[in-house]
């Protein structure tokens, strides 16, 4: 059941990567998301989630410098631009989120290398679930990877937990926080489903909040990268739940 709401999510994220050129604005890429969602009796995740304003969009639209919860609106894309793109659906109760930085036509070697590393960093998490016990190991890892390639790790937002909701126990760092030290690590069993979304920064790892109340910025103003994808835990290891679908799933959207 989680695979088709990931199977949706990652169909929109087609859909927005075929729109992703210069001159295109946020809310044009908003605004199919959520018609693609509705035809398929698919409930957005992020519209009307809770804060000192709901959130308005279906989307995350985070230009360069915005990390995460960039809101749609007007804002045309611009050649050399990064878009982090982060959705996600509820069908028949229940969900599938992730997340993807596009390059807007050519971006310059530095950020296309920050879009590599941060892609690089869900890969290798992906793959240490295969092989690790705890989270805890997995973070590890993904921290380790993020600091030899020159970059750093956002420290102010981890992943989570998800099923039913899309917000749910456990807490999913993308390093190894005070948290997993105190008590909070997990272990990597089969039934556990989790939201992976490692969160890269060129400069500093520290981020402010625009006044729009939602909008994350890094504070030195370089760009920031983000990839997420829905993991489920089985008995043969991670299966990707919002990953392309395979010859017999593609025949079903």
């Amino acid at each position: 059941m989680m695979r088709r709401a990931g199977l949706l999510v990652w169909h929109a994220h087609q859909l927005a990567a075929s729109m992703a050129k210069p001159g295109v604005t946020t809310g044009e890429i908003d605004a199919a998301i959520e018609g693609f969602f509705r035809r398929h009796n698919a409930v957005p995740l992020f519209k009307g989630v809770a804060g000192k304003v709901p959130f308005p969009a279906v989307t995350c639209t985070s230009i360069n410098e915005e990390v995460v919860h960039g809101i749609p609106g007007r804002r045309k894309l611009l050649e050399g631009d990064i878009l982090s793109l982060d959705t996600g659906c509820k069908l028949d109760g229940w969900c599938g989120d992730a997340a993807v930085t596009l390059a807007i036509g050519k971006v310059r070697p530095d950020v296309q290398r920050l879009l590599d590393v941060t892609k690089g960093t869900l890969d290798l998490a992906i793959e240490l679930m295969r092989q690790c016990t705890y989270w805890s190991q997995v973070a590890a890892g993904m921290e380790a990877y993020v600091k030899q390639s020159g970059f750093t790790v956002v420290e102010a937002f981890v992943g989570h937990g998800i099923g039913r909701e899309m917000h749910e126990d456990p807490q999913v760092p993308n390093f190894v926080s005070d948290q997993l030290r105190r008590g909070g690590d997990f272990r990597l069993v089969p039934g556990l489903v989790i939201a992976v979304e490692p969160m890269v920064n060129m400069g500093t790892k520290r981020v402010r909040t625009r006044p729009d109340h939602w909008t994350q910025v890094t504070s030195d103003g370089l760009p920031s990268a983000h990839f997420e994808h829905t993991i489920a835990m089985t008995d043969s290891g991670p299966y990707v739940l919002t990953a392309a679908p395979n010859e017999q799933e593609s025949q079903g959207i």
